[in-house]
């Protein structure tokens, strides 16, 4: 099998989308591994997003993003 040519492509997905993967990953009829098929990322990435909800880390990320915009918009409507 050849290698890649170029560079790796990363996802970058937002604290909101991470929320509401593990929002409608805790159902007992639906596995982890189905929630990350129908949203196309791999059941390890989803895991690891419902351990850091479980620690607070996106819910902290999603507060910060939020009182940052929340600072930022005054700014936006002078312009």
């Amino acid at each position: 099998m050849a290698a890649p040519i170029g560079p790796k492509k990363v996802h970058r997905y937002t604290v909101e989308f991470k929320i509401q993967a593990v929002r409608l990953s805790p159902h007992p009829d639906i596995q982890t591994q189905d929630v990350a098929h129908a949203l196309d990322i791999h059941p390890f990435m989803l895991s690891k997003w419902k351990k850091d909800y479980r620690e607070g880390k996106l819910k902290r990320a999603a507060m910060s993003a939020h009182w940052r915009w929340q600072r930022l918009s005054p700014m936006a409507t002078r312009f």
